[in-house]
């Protein structure tokens, strides 16, 4: 029988395309990062130092992103793993997400400082390195977006468009934060340069680790939700009305949860009338294409 052999494999669609596009941002981010640092550091831009770092932490961040891909993919026929490797991506995204949290914290105190402590700024070489900062963002925004929509436009094919891939949100989000931050970078030295408004810099850096904190929380709440297997209610449902609508099965104990980007595993025990049997509650949930691990107990009712 099939049941003996099935894979456990639920890393996603596009998950090879995905993981080229996430190496790629990482090489664009670690370059550019290197060059906001040093030009941060040599103009006395606070905008343009708490940049390059914001990009440092997200280098990192879009480097577990490309280990969890490639982790993900080498241990997808491991038997280690009771349900595959498809959660690796969730975890990659939460250890994303903490990362974000922490930079918004530690760009929010250092800004808060120089609000009261303004220095010194040389406004024209740090404008143009931000701008090329805020280019690269853009390009790197591009890679990761076709893939981001990509997960959506499968999803949506399936009636059920919030799931997607957490691995590669998280990197869109580290790509789309920094884009955030470089455009008021930007804004800041502008206004420092051409009105002498020295201190919108800390301020710009302070509204942009609120508006990054609150990202960081929304996406720590997704993928623990995953790694905690939490219940999908949206599939729970679909499986209790399939069995329990004919009136002959009544389920006594369910359970649904994800196991990778777009797959689900669940356990269903079912009490039955005469007739029920394994075979045509299995049939009954041909129907939910959510569900690629499924394990079903029947009993007499």
């Amino acid at each position: 029988m099939t049941e003996h052999t099935h894979d456990h494999q639920f890393l996603g669609s596009a998950h090879d395309q995905n993981a080229r596009r996430t190496l790629w941002v990482v090489i664009l981010t670690l370059v550019m990062m290197a060059a906001e640092i040093a030009a941060g550091y040599i103009t006395g831009s606070m905008a343009l130092l708490a940049d390059g770092f914001h990009m440092a932490t997200h280098a990192g961040a879009l480097g577990i992103a490309a280990a969890a891909y490639a982790y993900a993919r080498r241990h997808a026929g491991s038997s280690r793993y009771s349900f595959g490797t498809g959660k690796v991506g969730d975890l990659g995204g939460f250890a994303s997400a903490l990362i974000l949290g922490i930079v918004a914290l530690s760009v929010g105190v250092e800004s808060t400082i120089r609000l009261f402590q303004p220095g010194e700024v040389q406004f024209d070489m740090a404008i143009f390195i931000a701008v090329i900062g805020l280019l690269v963002n853009i390009a790197s925004a591009l890679l990761l977006g076709h893939g981001h929509n990509h997960d959506h436009h499968h999803e949506h094919g399936h009636d059920h468009p919030h799931h997607h891939d957490n691995n590669l949100r998280s990197a869109y989000l580290h790509v789309i934060a920094d884009a955030l931050t470089s455009v008021l970078a930007i804004a800041a030295l502008l206004a420092g340069r051409f009105l002498g408004w020295v201190w919108l810099d800390p301020l710009m850096g302070i509204v942009g680790a609120l508006v990054i904190a609150r990202w960081s929380w929304s996406l720590m709440k997704v993928t623990a939700g995953v790694l905690l297997d939490q219940t999908d209610e949206h599939v729970a449902e679909e499986i209790r009305e399939r069995v329990e609508k004919p009136g002959d099965a009544r389920i006594t104990d369910l359970h649904v949860w994800r196991v990778g980007p777009d797959a689900h595993a669940a356990i269903i025990s079912v009490v039955g009338k005469a007739g029920v049997d394994l075979a045509s509650i299995r049939q009954r949930l041909v129907p939910v294409h959510e569900v690629r691990h499924l394990t079903v107990e029947v009993q007499a009712g």
